[in-house]
């Protein structure tokens, strides 16, 4: 099987090269070192299906000779070794004489997955790690295959709709909705079947809301229950992500009693 990862150069070149995906290691000369790693401001990597994300990977590092820069930076799924994307530029702040806070910048292009690799490009979602290679101003340098990890998710999407409304106190009252994430084949939004889906209410005048049951989607990510109204207040539907989809909250539908 093919695998590919997308490396950054320094010198600005971006290219998709054969990679595998083998256990972690670092090596190196002298005591340069990355002492943190932040991708995208410590937030997953959510992709739709039409818009560009664009995202930062920082990197604290420290010699005491001073930073000169990053030669290399790598991100890809850690299970399957694919990654997509275009490197859009680096910088290196100096915190202090040994010290630098450097920048690397990705975008990912939903529209081009599908022609970056050779298995279902949904197979993309899922943990991504960070490799690197630095350098110091005395020459020392440091290579590093798992620097940090993240999660690379299929962006998703809720509605609700409660009826009737409004609604009789101690009538029922049906609350449906629908649950749909990203498919990387088509550039559609697919419903996401067989998940837990929270129901939540906030009785009018309440400061937050509360779970009342729990339901899981169709087959099409479709949502329906029957509750019995008991209050005026906004019904909404919550869910909490999985390892390759974002938790959503969707908008409420607010229903008066009559």
């Amino acid at each position: 099987m093919r695998r590919t990862a997308l490396l950054a150069a320094a010198s600005g070149v971006a290219a998709l090269v054969v990679l595998g995906a083998p256990a972690a290691h670092a090596e190196g000369k002298g005591d340069i070192r990355v002492t943190k790693t932040v991708v995208n401001n410590g937030g997953n990597v959510i992709v739709g299906v039409h818009d560009v994300k664009t995202f930062p990977v920082t990197f604290t590092v420290k010699d005491n000779s001073g930073v000169k820069g990053l030669s290399r930076v790598s991100i890809f799924n850690s299970k399957n070794g694919y990654g997509v994307g275009d490197w859009t530029g680096n910088s290196c702040h100096k915190s202090n004489s040994a010290t630098s806070v450097c920048t690397e910048t990705f975008q990912v292009r939903p529209g081009s997955f599908k022609s970056s690799v050779d298995v279902d490009p949904n197979e993309l979602a899922g943990t991504w790690q960070v490799n690197a290679t630095v350098q110091a101003k005395d020459g020392d340098y440091w290579i590093h295959d798992s620097l940090a990890h993240f999660d690379f998710k299929r962006a998703s999407t809720l509605t609700t709709d409660a009826t009737p409304e409004p609604v009789a106190k101690g009538a029922k009252l049906t609350v449906r909705g629908k649950l749909a994430r990203a498919n990387w084949n088509d550039l559609k939004y697919h419903g996401y079947s067989k998940q837990n889906v929270r129901l939540q209410f906030k009785k009018t005048g309440a400061a937050g809301y509360s779970t009342v049951k729990t339901v899981q989607t169709s087959s099409t990510g479709t949502l329906s229950t029957t509750v019995t109204a008991t209050a005026s207040g906004t019904w909404r539907w919550n869910f909490s992500g999985t390892h390759t989809t974002m938790a959503i909250t969707s908008a409420g539908d607010a229903v008066k009693l009559r």
